[in-house]
């Protein structure tokens, strides 16, 4: 009789059984399509996700508080932070590569049949006189725990964790600029929201009134009492004011959507933004701008991202050198088995290997030409970065200058078209105005006013352009876990340490 696993069931039935149970499996295998309702539990469950913990806006939205709101629950910056995290996970996984292996098993063996041998005299070459004899039981069962280390994996595996170190450093420089990148985004999103707020009701209110003159002058053409040459011209102004009104409409409509986007606020709720009292100060462009190249080739992240990436290409020309050397392990381990044919069933075993690759020795001059070449390669990326970084200084600082004195020329004439608009108001009351001038002077004004507040959003992005290049934090450490009122504090006194114009002292620049 067959011996048995476990006494009940043949070892060959089971191994059938389990060829068979794989095949039908792979058989039977279709593509599942996703259920209206799985898609709907995911999309409930990211939803709640992006919601969860956001605390809902109470009064006004200050421009400190949209930056804050950015930086708390902004999804795109979720996911930058989630990418360090996982970088720094990957390294600290990484750094148990470089332990030796202790390794745990254990095995099961099953014969139908003994293993039976036979033997022949060594000297004479003919078949022994003795019987066959078995030399291993049918069923054996194994267990075996060993240690090994190897010398060249070791050093394999500390290149890779420095690798992977720099790695996470690359992460948090990403990050940096991600959160640069977002603080442009609700800047300009802001004031754009800022301008549909203060223009909203005169807008509203001069496309009913050029509607309603628009009505009377045809009204007047279909009469017929004067000539058609003048409704008609006053009704090309009107819709020409109408349309430029319309249009005004159109780019301030989407403002609110962008801004609720960007602070993970609700799409559908109204947003009531507080304008700031103070304008534009122009500290930086007084700043020598040596100062300010060497604070940006100090802080600025694209540069220190560069930096690292070369030091990640050392490491891999040290990597690969490194496999030109001979490999010597040790190993040693704890052995049992139960199989009855054996004297000693627990034995202890060790041994030491070395190897070497003759033939790779070959290529010893090309590997050494392809080390010098990756790392001239990365000294070149890094000086090509390096001045990459100072022609963005000078030119943001240059686009800065300009943005202001554009503010000034369109306050100035935003401010005129205002008092414009109120003589031609007081004018069209006693009766020595028109309502096409009435209505062309409010276009007017309203255009004017748009512009202002166009020309201080682009001031404004023309700011964090600048402040992304010095590389200049906005928020400090622990942002994350901070209450919002406190992150909401530090955004502001950011904000006012930029406009006083204060250059931040940096210790030292990264190292290689």
């Amino acid at each position: 009789m067959p011996k048995t696993i476990s006494g009940s069931m043949p070892a060959r039935v089971i191994l059938s059984l389990g060829f068979a149970l794989a095949l039908g499996g792979c058989a039977t295998f279709e593509p599942v399509a996703l259920q209206p309702a799985e898609i709907r539990a995911a999309v409930d469950a990211d939803r709640a996700g992006l919601n969860r913990d956001v605390e809902p806006l109470a009064g006004p939205l200050s421009l400190e508080e949209a930056i804050a709101r950015a930086i708390k629950y902004n999804a795109e910056h979720r996911l930058r932070a989630m990418e360090e995290a996982v970088a720094h996970g990957t390294f600290e996984a990484g750094r148990f590569d470089m332990l030796p292996s202790l390794v745990a098993s254990a095995g099961y063996r099953y014969r139908n049949k003994d293993l039976i041998t036979r033997s022949e005299d060594s000297v004479t070459g003919l078949p022994s006189l003795a019987n066959p004899y078995i030399s291993s039981s049918r069923e054996v069962t194994t267990t075996d725990l060993g240690f090994s280390w190897s010398l060249l994996d070791f050093g394999q595996s500390y290149f890779a964790a420095r690798q992977n170190a720099d790695r996470v450093l690359i992460a948090a420089e990403r990050r940096r600029k991600a959160i640069h990148n977002l603080i442009q985004d609700v800047r300009t999103a802001y004031w754009r929201v800022a301008a549909a707020q203060a223009l909203g009701g005169t807008l509203r209110a001069t496309i009913q009134e050029a509607d309603a003159a628009l009505a009377d002058a045809r009204k007047t053409e279909e009469e017929g009492l004067r000539s058609p040459l003048d409704p008609l011209r006053f009704q090309r102004q009107l819709l020409e004011n109408l349309r430029l009104l319309e249009i005004i409409e159109d780019e301030l409509s989407t403002a609110r959507i962008e801004l609720a986007a960007l602070t993970q606020l609700p799409l559908s709720q109204p947003i009531q933004v507080s304008e700031p009292a103070d304008g534009l100060h122009a500290a930086w462009l007084q700043m020598p701008v040596e100062e300010l190249e060497t604070h940006a080739l100090l802080a600025n992240p694209d540069l220190r991202e560069s930096l690292y990436n070369a030091r990640i290409a050392q490491q891999e020309t040290r990597r690969v050198l490194l496999r030109l050397f001979p490999g010597l392990s040790f190993n040693y381990s704890l052995r049992h088995s139960d199989d009855s044919y054996l004297i000693n069933d627990s034995w202890r075993e060790a041994g030491a290997q070395i190897s070497f690759n003759l033939l790779g020795l070959l290529s010893v001059p090309a590997q050494m030409r392809l080390a010098e070449a990756g790392i001239a390669l990365a000294d070149q990326k890094r000086m090509a970065t390096q001045m990459a970084v100072l022609a963005q200084l000078h030119t943001a600082r240059l686009q800065y200058g300009n943005a202001v004195r554009q503010f000034e020329r369109a306050d100035g004439i935003a401010r005129i078209d205002q008092r414009l608009a109120a003589h031609v108001d007081n004018q069209a009351q006693a009766g020595r105005q028109t309502r096409l001038e009435r209505v062309s002077q409010h276009t007017a004004a309203i255009l004017s006013s748009l512009r202002r507040y166009q020309a201080l959003s682009n001031a404004q992005a023309a700011a964090s352009r600048l402040q992304a290049t010095l590389g200049l934090e906005t928020v400090i450490d622990g942002s994350d876990d901070m209450p919002l009122g406190e992150l909401t504090a530090a955004v502001a006194l950011a904000l006012q340490n930029w406009e006083a114009g204060h250059l931040p002292a940096l210790s030292e620049a990264p190292q290689d």
